[in-house]
Formats: structure tokens, sequence, C-alpha cells
């Protein structure tokens, strides 16, 4: 009943799940069920002397396969044998399911001869260990090898087939004599050697999984299969995906590609590599062009419509995930449309693919890139598969079917022995010589994937070597024997296979980490056309991923033949890359990769091909004309050779020559009336503070300098507190000169005489002189480079710093407090009778002097850079000019044009 039921539930399952991996893998432990009834509690294997190999308790009799044993095999006796499973077919086709029959088996089709040299390779290897007298002593490895079409359905029948065998009734007979329940009886399989593709080995992963029967893969790169979870039985001689990628993410920096198009498959291999070479192709600045999937089926409507996909794109590199037979139709189409031009960047999958390099593909695929495992060269390979003839005894199927399709011939051995439907009309002999041929099989010279069989199948010898308790390999001498009487589990021998660690002849280490994977070591594969027009896989440098990062990638330039047989590097990107002097800007709703180049702005540069960003120049520092480098800023001042420094500089010289004039003159005609009334000696005193007031100017023009930025201010303001003194004096001596003339007010003026006016004089001046020096002493103005402008015009500013900004206000404030005093002093005697009143010069005076001074503060405030010390000269020399226009060009005009009207009595008239 249990047979029964799990038998429709097997037919059931079969027609619902033609595309569902998981439920194929809940399928394959139905089928096996019985298995693990039989084995509850642990069926171990046992070599025994005589008695070859036996599974352990005594449970009575075994069971049988729910499903037909149809499928051909190669297989070979053996006291331990392991299971292989290669995909010498590449396409599998669906079946159509009526859902009334029972489901047809998947058919294959397009037989591959470098897969069959993959199996052939284990069988190679299986026969060198046996007949090595110091790896597994008298103990003989058999082998059981199947097709898995490179297909999940196939691949999980083929794996059912094989660890179960085929169950007949002598089988069972002999099971109950020699008591060796459970499917695994006759000849158990203990390991398993396969697969290709990623998603029919994780099928079959999760499948042996819960029984621990160790599954090696020579090809199967997914990363995926690294989860331990979900596939504790797993192990591998080819480096993950992981590896890989970061080496196909570096390999596509390394040439400047940024534009990179993408061609995989709908399965886990291509799906889990696509994802992350586009997380780290994005990581290092890259950027996708164009996502394209190969379907299971694919039509020839989508063919076309990738096609057309690809030959739009402005990409010109095509990295494919995928294997040779998903490629096929896809690159038929573009061969076809004579595609050229594209860089194509394969992966390990089909760099080393022979089915690829036929004459229609040359123009497309010359110059292909790609990862590929390292090659070598096993001794006695070539002269093995050279051996191989086929035969009509049963088990020599793969063996016929492969020599129909390389002679493209049919086998006469009778009905079964060869390709069903072939339609090949003629007739091979079985003689004909694999000498005569050219094809990836009999290319034994630099074998890579035959090379990962080769190690797989040395791994589990020297793990069963280590189980069985065999002694050093390394020693003749050390036991000849092994332990025969073992019993062993299939956990116990995942659990040396672990821990294998061995070198082989080859000089490589052969060991797993923890998560089963080996060391990941690839070469960097180059399609080149040779002169005999093939196309030759030449290696051009090698990637290892456990090195540093730097000296991970190393890589051949010059050895590199390109698209089109070209030397030079292909060029794909979206954008140009930004020369030196301007940066990228993004296009919105566009990847990063697709940009405009914007100038860098002043004061900015960028002195890199390709920069994202332009850098500021330091402080001080200006861009040059081209963007491109900071030199140091052009230093700004009021300097002397300046238009602006020489008008000053030519005004402030007048001043002071016009009043050296007035001096003069004055001197001459002191004696006349019109310099004795105006008091002679504050005349002079005043002169020679007008004087200084115009020099004082000179300070502030050239470089500033420690000492010029101590004096400006201390000068001006003194000078001007002295011309301010001296007016306020004169003021106050015409008022009392008139007001003297009051009957009683005589005594005002003698109390006013040269002594008082002089300490008068004294007295306004100190308070400012004090200011000063304590100013000066305590915060003197100091020479700064002012980089507030830089950003506008680039110029530094060269300034006097005021570290005490309250004492220059002190003192223009006292100056103003001095100019107020005198001007209301002034106004108070404009109307004082007399021909020549001072007093009205005096107020004009410094009425000018308090609009220049007032106006002077807001223009010094908003004024920038050098222009805030010309506001300062020019109020300076307004205000000088002002006092000297308005108090002495009206005497020297009498003095030198109207001397008639230089008299006492003139003077006195009014």
């Amino acid at each position: 009943l249990l047979s029964l039921s799990l038998s429709l539930s097997l037919s059931l399952l079969l027609s619902l799940t033609a595309n569902r991996t998981h439920l194929w893998v809940l399928l394959s432990l139905l089928v096996l069920y019985p298995t693990s009834l039989a084995t509850a509690g642990g069926s171990e294997s046992r070599v025994g002397a005589g008695a070859g190999f036996r599974v352990g308790a005594d449970l009575g009799l075994g069971c049988v396969s729910l499903v037909d044993s149809e499928l051909p095999v190669l297989q070979s006796e053996g006291d331990v044998v392991i299971g292989g499973l290669f995909p010498l077919h590449y396409l599998a086709l669906e079946p159509e399911h009526s859902y009334r029959t029972k489901p047809q088996h998947t058919q294959c089709n397009g037989f591959d001869h470098r897969a069959f040299r993959w199996m052939m390779t284990m069988v190679f290897a299986v026969d060198e260990i046996n007949c090595n007298s110091t790896l597994l002593p008298g103990v003989r490895l058999g082998y059981r090898i199947l097709d898995s079409c490179d297909h999940v359905h196939t691949s999980l029948r083929g794996a059912l087939s094989v660890v179960t065998g085929k169950r007949t009734e002598e089988n069972i007979e002999k099971g109950v004599e020699e008591r060796m329940p459970g499917c695994l009886a006759g000849a158990p399989v203990t390991a398993v050697v396969g697969l290709a593709s990623s998603t029919p080995t994780g099928a079959v992963a999760h499948t042996l999984g819960p029984f621990n029967i160790p599954l090696v893969s020579y090809f199967a790169t997914c990363a995926c299969l690294t989860d331990k979870l979900s596939y504790p039985s797993f192990l591998r001689t080819v480096p993950s995906d992981l590896f890989q990628i970061r080496g196909l993410v570096q390999l596509v920096s390394h040439f400047g590609w940024r534009w990179v198009g993408i061609l995989g498959t709908s399965d886990d291999y291509s799906r889990y590599g696509i994802q992350a070479f586009t997380k780290q192709l994005k990581d290092q600045g890259g950027c996708l062009a164009f996502h394209l999937t190969i379907p299971n089926s694919p039509s020839p409507a989508g063919l076309r419509a990738m096609a057309d996909t690809l030959q739009s794109s402005r990409a010109r590199v095509v990295v494919a995930f995928a294997t040779e037979g998903q490629l096929l139709e896809f690159l038929s189409e573009l061969a076809v449309r004579n595609v050229t031009g594209f860089q194509w960047v394969a992966s390990e999958a089909w760099v080393t693919a022979s089915l690829l390099t036929s004459p229609q593909f040359h123009p497309l695929l010359q110059g292909t890139l790609g990862f590929s495992f390292p090659g070598v060269s096993i001794p006695g390979l070539g002269d093995f598969l050279l051996k191989v003839r086929p035969s009509p005894t049963p088990g020599s199927e793969f063996i016929n079917m492969f020599w129909e399709e390389l002679f493209g011939c049919k086998l006469d051995f009778g009905a079964g022995s060869g390709s069903k439907g072939s339609g090949l009309t003629a007739i091979c002999t079985g003689s004909e010589d694999l000498r005569d041929t050219k094809s990836s099989y009999s290319d034994v010279s630099r074998v890579r994937i035959s090379y990962n069989v080769y190690k797989a199948v040395y791994a589990i010898a020297h793990a069963l070597h280590q189980l069985l308790q065999c002694g050093s390999t390394g020693h003749r001498q050390a036991q000849e024997k092994c332990n025969t009487s073992t019993y062993f589990t299939p956990r116990q021998l995942l659990h040396h296979l672990k821990r294998v660690n061995f070198t082989n002849q080859f000089g490589e280490k052969v060991h797993f980490d923890a998560n089963g994977e080996p060391v990941p070591l690839y070469d960097i594969i180059n399609w080149q056309k040779v002169s005999s027009g093939d196309i030759k896989f030449q290696k051009v440098g090698s990637y290892d991923g456990s090195a540093p990062l730097s000296q991970q990638l190393q890589i051949d330039e010059s050895a590199i033949v390109w698209i089109g047989g070209q030397s030079q590097v292909p060029v794909s990107l979206c954008s140009a890359p930004c020369l030196p002097g301007s940066r990228q800007a993004r296009r919105p709703g566009e990847p990063p990769c697709c940009f405009d180049c914007l100038p860098c702005a002043a004061g900015e540069i960028s002195n890199q091909t390709g920069s994202i960003d332009c850098t500021r120049c330091p402080e001080f520092y200006w861009s040059d004309r081209d963007r491109v480098k900071c030199v140091a800023g052009i230093e700004d001042f009021l300097s002397f050779y300046d238009t602006m420094g020489i008008i000053l500089v030519s005004f402030s010289l007048l001043g002071v020559v016009s009043t050296t004039t007035v001096t003069a003159i004055f001197h001459r005609f002191r004696a006349t009336p019109v310099v004795k009334a105006n008091n002679s000696e504050l005349s002079f005193l005043l002169l020679l503070s007008l004087k200084l007031c115009f020099l004082c100017s000179l300070l502030f023009i050239g470089r500033p300098s420690a000492w010029s930025c101590g004096f400006r201010q201390a000068a001006f303001g003194v000078s001007f507190v002295l011309c301010l003194s001296c007016l306020l004096v004169k003021t106050i001596v015409v008022l009392l000169a008139f007001r003297a003339t009051v009957p009683g007010s005589s005594a005002l003026m003698k109390l006013f005489g040269p002594c008082q006016q002089r300490t008068l004089i004294l007295c306004s001046t100190a308070p400012q002189v004090c200011l000063c020096a304590g100013w000066l002493s305590m915060a003197p103005s100091i020479p700064f480079r002012n980089s507030s402008y830089q950003g506008l015009t680039g110029m530094v500013v060269l300034e006097c710093k005021e570290p005490w900004p309250p004492g220059f206000y002190l003192v223009l404030g006292y100056i103003g407090l001095l100019a107020s005093l005198c001007l209301l002093l002034a106004f108070l005697g404009r109307k004082l009778p007399d021909t020549f009143n001072e007093a009205k010069l005096i107020t004009f005076s410094m009425l000018i002097f308090c609009a220049v001074w007032i106006s002077f503060v807001p223009a010094y405030v908003s004024s920038p850079g050098k222009y805030t010390v010309a506001v300062e000269i020019f109020a300076i020399l307004a205000s000088s000019f002002g006092l000297l226009l308005c108090i002495f060009a009206p005497k020297c005009y009498i003095i030198l044009l109207r001397p008639e009207r230089n008299t006492k009595k003139t003077l006195r008239k009014g």
C-alpha cells in the first residue's frame, strides 16, 4: 500500500511540478522515503574482506526504486562506488503533460564533447587511483555516472538513480542473503561528483543534504550554494561566484568601462551572479546600460527584441553570465545580423566553450575576455581519451552517442545502441581514429573543468583513505591495506571530506574552507584568432582572490587582442569623462554614468579627468584661468603705482606744497596787518598742523607693514587734533578780541594771552596723544591678509587690521568733539563787526570739515578692500584742503592781489 501510494504521488507531482525546483526536491524526498525508513537509526557502509561493500543493520528485505531505471549509465563495480552527474547534453525539451498518463521523461538534445571529456576524466582518475598502491591500498573504487542534461528534472532523476541503483529481484534476493537492506544495497554510492550548472546542483544538493551524502561539484559556482543550512553536504573544487564577480568588477574597472550591459538567464547561477555584479559595479562607479534575460525556451521574436536592445545601446561592453548552451541561440541571432564592435566579458561558464568558437561566431566573439579556472596538463589523460571505443555492451551508451556525434554516422550495433532518432545515414565501423578529429574532447593541452573533476575524485579518495585508516599516502611502507572491516556512514565520509588537505602532483594544495570552498584562483583568458583561423584561449593574466587587494588582479595588457583584432582598449561610456577644469553634473532621471560637464566655479579646480566635484583652493590661493591648479591669490592694496594711488599722492603733495607756499607768504608778509591781526603764531602752528595732515595721508598708501599700520591712525588723529586745537584757540581769540571793545571787558583779553593760548592748545591735544599712545602700546594695528573678497575676485586684500576697533572710533570721536566745539564758537562770532571777520571763515571751514567726516563714516564702512583706505585718504585731503582754502585763501588774496587793503584802517572799517 505504501509503495502504491508513493507511486501515485510520484506521478501526480511529476505532472504538477514540471518547472518548480523546490517541489522537485519534495518529490525526491518522497522517492527516498522508503530508504530513510529502511535505514532508520543510521545505515552504515562496511568494507569487508571478500564480501564487497555491505550495509549494516539487520533490518530484513530492502526496498525497490519507484521510478523506472531506463536511464543510460556508465558504471564500474568497486568496493566503494562514487556517483557522477555530467551535462552530456545541453538542451532539455520540456515534455507536454496530459495529466492522464504517467509523465514522459525529459528529452535531451545537443551533445557536448567537452562534458563528455569531463566524464571520462572522472573515469581516468578512478582508474589512476585504483592503480596507485599508496592511495586506498586494497580498496577498489567504482563509479556510476549518468547524464544530467543540464536541467533540474533530469538532474534530480539522475541523482536518484545514482544513489539508489537499479534494483532487480536478483538484487533483492542477494540483499536478503547478504543482509544488505535499503536502496543503497548492491553497490552503495557514498559520494557524488557533480554537477555543472548551479540551479540543478542546488536541487540535487537539497535532496542529498538530509542524508549527508557528499556532493562535490566541479563547475557550480553560484554563491547561493554556500548556505550550509540549505546545503549541508555540498562542497566544490571550483571557487564561488563571489570571488569571480569581484574579479570581473576589478577587470571592468581596470579598463575604465563604466557603461556595461549584462546578459543572463533565469537560473540561480545567472540571477545571483548578476545581482552581486550589479551591486559591486555600482559601488565602483559603474552603471548598467541594459539587462537582458534569455528565457528557458526563447522564441524567435523574443531573441530579435533582445538583439535590437543590444544593438541600440551605446554600451560597447557586454558581461554574460550563462552557459554556452543557453547563449547559443541568442549569439546565433547576433551572428546572422553580423553584429560586431561589442567587447564580450565571459564568466567561467562559457569562457572556454569550444561550442562558440565555430567560424560563424568569430566576428562577434573574437577578443572575448573572461575568467577561467587554472588549467593544467594531466599526464596520461590524452592517451586515455584516445583509447575510448564504442561497444554494443550495456553501459556503453554514452560512448556510442559521442562516437556518432563526433563522426556524424550511425553505429550498427542493433537497436538501442546509439542515439535514438538521430537521423544519421552513414554507418560507423567503430574503428575510426580519434586522432583524425579536432574537437574540444581531444584538446587536453590545458584542461580546466576536467582538472576540477580530477581534484574532486582525488579529494573523495583522500577522505576515504583517512576514514578507512589506510595510513600515510606518502610512504609505501606504511600500512599496505586499509581497514576493510570498518563501518562508516556518509556522514562520517562527509566529516573527513571537509578536512581533506593534501598537495597533488601539480603542486596545488587541495582543501576546503568552512563553507566547502577551495582557494579562489583564476586565469584571465582572451579569445585570439591564430593563423590557422581557429580561436585560441590565450592566458593573459591571473586573479587570486586570497591575495591582498592591490595584488589580486595581474594582467598583461600588451598580450590582449581586442575586438576586431585591435590592440587598443575599447571604450564603453555613457558620457565622456570631464576634462580637467570641469566636473560632472548628473542628468535628472538618468544613471550616474550619464552626465554633463560643467566648468568649475571661480576659486575651484579639478586637475583630474572625470572629476565628480571641484576642489576649492586653500585660503589665499585662487584658481588659474583653466581651473586646473591653484595659484597664489593676487595681493591687492592701495599702491603708489596704482592710478588711484598716484592721484591721491599727487593731491597730498599738492596740499603740502600749497601749505608750504602759504607759510612762506605769511612769513614774508608777517609784519603786515593781515598777518598780525590773525595772530601770526597761531597761523604758523595751524599751517604746520595742516602740513602734517597732508603728509599723514601718505602713510595709508603702499604695502601695509607693521610700522605703517601702527602709526598711520595715530599720525592722523594727532595731526587733526592739533589743527582743530589751533582753530579753537583762534576762534576764542577772535571772540575775545571783539569782546574787549565793550567797556569793562579788557581784562578778558589779558587773561587769555599767548601763554594761555599755548596751554589750551597743549591741553586740547594731550588727550588725543595719550589715547593714541595707549592704543599703540596695547593693541596696535597689524598687517592682515583679508581673504573675504577672494570668493568674488580672487584678490587677497592687504590691509591693516584693528585688534581693538573702538580705538579708531574714539580717535575719530575726539576729533569730532573738537570740530563741533569749534563750529559752535565760530558760529556765535559770525556777525561780529569787522571788514575781515575770521569767525566767518572758520565757520565755513568747519561746515566743510564736518560734512566730509560725517559722510566718511558710512562710506568707510561700506567700501571694500583698498577702497576703504582710499575713502579715509580722501576725507583727510578734502578736510585739509577745506581748512587751508577757507582760512588762508582770502588772506593770501589780500596780501598778494589787494595789498591796498592790507592796512589797519581798512581792517577796522565796517
